[in-house]
Formats: structure tokens, sequence, C-alpha cells
């Protein structure tokens, strides 16, 4: 009995954590201490619900009880302290006390308002430009993905006491810099969106093909970056990018069950069962790029980024891929947001478009470049494009270069595969 309680209260707090702590943060202005006090309530309901039953609303019963607990925090806060504007912060902040009425339809409304600002401020807090890139991604899997520091410790390959101190040192930041529990307007809005957008797509990135590790693939981030981008999307509906970003997950997740074969392994793009790609994902993906086209912003890194994902949804077998348009959306992702790995991809894409001979034209150049001289798929594209050229023992090397620099096993594994497939010439 206490199994399937304690099942239950898990499944809630992996939904609503985030909505709870936001609530509670916009009350006593500190993430760190929001989540203490939510973790108080989600102990109460560990202690109080195999013994009383559980409420029949048990969301509302966590963020009522998190309130309360606030209110307790505040109010003794405000007896230790003489400050006047303490005093004044705190008297606020009491003031915005409400407990919601879930059975009232017009208070339930203003409510869930409430929240879902409180959500967007989580947001941009948990990635505030005070945290290194780590640190935001950590944070914000902590207090908005749901997910335990154990399992975000996991996700990383990291000990878990490691990303716990990771953790405690990102909120410490947060209070000692005085980042301020808040929506940014204007021009900082703009500025702290793309690191917002970042850390998603980091998180993303890292499930859709792991830098290190077994396994290729880690489903769960992929679904919790999925999950975060679209509650972006419904907070800020007017943001092309967060469209784009949203649209750019969509797509690349749709191939998810194409990606491995029964043993784990990559199967590349051109190889893959285009009829096991998740068409729902994808007819989702292509509405979230209209929507993004439709605000008429500008083509940001993200949207474009969903235009080439695009492409290749469109295209029901690898050979109907329009690749000389890919390349031009590389082009002008280039000029948006320049990168030696944008430059490769769009060598890669060149490569398709016009041969191997126009790809390497583009990719040689980078061979050069420090930034890319430890980057696994340098060496992968251009040995690719070698063996296409004949050029079977370079292309062979370049394999093997490309295979000694992968830290994760899958990857070197299919790289070393190339190496011995490439013949002698």
């Amino acid at each position: 009995m206490h199994s399937a309680v304690h099942d239950t209260i898990a499944a809630v707090w992996r939904i609503e954590s985030a909505r709870i702590v936001a609530a509670v943060a916009r009350r006593v202005r500190d993430v760190g201490v929001a989540e203490e006090l939510a973790q108080d309530a989600l102990v109460a309901a560990l202690e109080r619900w195999p013994l009383d039953g559980m409420p029949e609303k048990p969301a509302a019963w966590l963020m009522t009880t998190a309130l309360n607990r606030a209110l307790d925090h505040l109010r003794h806060r405000q007896m230790a302290s003489q400050r006047h504007d303490d005093i004044a912060a705190d008297t606020e902040a009491l003031q915005a006390h409400v407990v919601p009425d879930f059975s009232d339809e017009l208070d339930h409304r203003r409510e869930q308002a409430a929240i879902g600002d409180d959500l967007l401020r989580l947001i941009f807090t948990a990635c505030h430009p005070v945290l290194g890139a780590e640190a935001r991604v950590a944070l914000t899997l902590k207090l908005l993905g749901g997910l335990s520091t154990a399992e975000i410790a996991r996700a990383y390959l990291v000990p878990e006491a490691t990303m716990a101190q990771r953790i405690v040192r990102a909120k410490r930041a947060l209070t000692d810099a005085g980042a301020p529990f808040e929506f940014p307007q204007g021009q900082e809005l703009a500025r702290r969106l793309g690191s917002v957008l970042e850390v998603i797509y980091l998180i993303f990135n890292e499930g859709y093909t792991a830098t290190s590790g077994t396994h290729w693939m880690r489903p769960a981030l992929c679904d919790e970056a999925l999950r975060l981008g679209r509650v972006l999307a419904q907070l800020a509906p007017e943001e092309a990018e967060v469209h784009g970003l949203v649209a750019l997950m969509e797509i690349q997740a749709s191939r998810t069950a194409a990606r491995t074969d029964p043993q784990g392994r990559p199967i590349l793009l051109a190889d893959q069962n285009r009829a096991r790609w998740d068409r729902l994902l994808i007819r989702r993906g292509l509405a979230a790029l209209d929507r993004a086209q439709a605000l008429d912003q500008g083509a940001g890194r993200y949207r474009l980024q969903a235009e080439i994902a695009a492409c290749h949804a469109r295209a029901l077998q690898a050979r109907d891929t329009d690749w000389h348009r890919i390349a031009m959306l590389y082009g002008a992702l280039m000029q948006v947001a320049p990168s030696p790995v944008i430059e490769l991809n769009r060598g890669v894409a060149v490569g398709m478009a016009e041969g191997p001979t126009a790809g390497l034209a583009v990719v040689t150049p980078l061979l050069n470049d420090k930034t890319l001289q430890r980057y696994p798929w340098l060496w992968a594209v251009h040995g690719d494009l070698l063996e296409r050229l004949g050029r079977h023992a370079e292309a062979r090397s370049a394999f093997e270069r490309a295979a000694s620099l992968a830290s994760n096993d899958q990857d070197r594994h299919t790289l070393l595969r190339r190496a011995s497939n490439a013949s002698g010439d």
C-alpha cells in the first residue's frame, strides 16, 4: 500500500515540482529557499498520505502546503529582522500569498495565470548569466525537469556528490549575486532568452547523442528538454526563436526509433528506415515552425536549424532530400551564428548537393582550425568525402583518427567499422 502511495507521490512531484518551486520562489524571492520549502511539502506528503490517505487533489495539497511553509518562513524572517527594507519586502510578499481555490473556476484561472508567470521567472532564473553553462543545465534539470540529483548525476556520468555540490553552488551563486526572480523585459529579455534556449538545447543534444558513456542516446533527457521547450512556448508565445527551438527538437526527436539497431548501435541518417519516424512529432514540429515563421521576426539560429530538419522530415526517402536547399540554409545560418561546426555541416550539405570534391573544398580549410582539432566529426566527415572520391587509404586514416577522439563507445565502434570497411587503393 505504502509503495503505491509513494509511487503516486513521485509521479505527482515529477509533474508539479517546477510549478510549486516557482510559486514559492515568487513569495520568498530566493530559489534555494523555495526549493527547500517545496521539499518540506514533499516530505510532509510522504509522512501523511500513507497514513491519512490520498487527498482528492494531490497537486493542490502540495502547492498549499508549500505556500504555507513559505508564509511561515516569511513570518520568522520578518520577526528576526528589524531592517525597514526587509520588512517592506516581506510585507509585499505576504500580501501576495494566496491559497488557491480550486473549486472556483475564476480563481483557478487567476492562479494558473500566476503560476505560468512564476514558471517563466523560474526558467530565466535557473538560466541566469551569472552561472556557467554546466551549472545552468544542472539547475534547470533539478528545478524544472523534476529530476533528482542522482538522476542528473547518472545522465552526466558524474558522482552524485559532485552533482549535488554543483547544484548547491549554483543556488548560492544566484543568492550571492542577488539575482532577481523576474521575467526580464526589453533588451534584457533578448539577451537572457538566448541563454535559456541554449540550455534547453544542450539538454536535448546530450540526450539525442550522448557525448560519452556506453549508450548513444539518453531519451529521458530529450523528453525533459522537449517538455521545457513546450512549456516555454506556451509562456512566451510571441517569441519566434522559442517556437523554432521546439520545432527543431520535435522533428529531431521524431527519428528516435530509427536511429539505433537492436543492439543499440547508431544508424546513420541516410540508412534509417523513415517509416519508423514518428509522424505525429513531425507534424507538431512543422506546426511549430509555421508559428515561428508567421511571427516574421527574421530567421534566427533555431528557426534555420528547424528548417533544415524539416527538409529531412519532408523527404520520404533519403534520395529525395533537397540538399541544395539545406546547403543554402547552412549558408544563412553561418551569417546568423557563424561557427566552425556550422561550416562543417555546410560542407556535408555541399558534398551531397554538388559532389564530394565541392564538399572537400569547404571542409579542407577546417582541418587547420584549432577549435576542431579534437572534434571527431571533422575527421569523420573528411573520411566520408575521401572515401566517396576513392581515396580509401586516406579515408581509413581519417576514420581511425575520428575514432581515437570519440568519447562515446557507440560512436567509437561505428567509426572503427567505417575504417575497417574502407578498402585499400
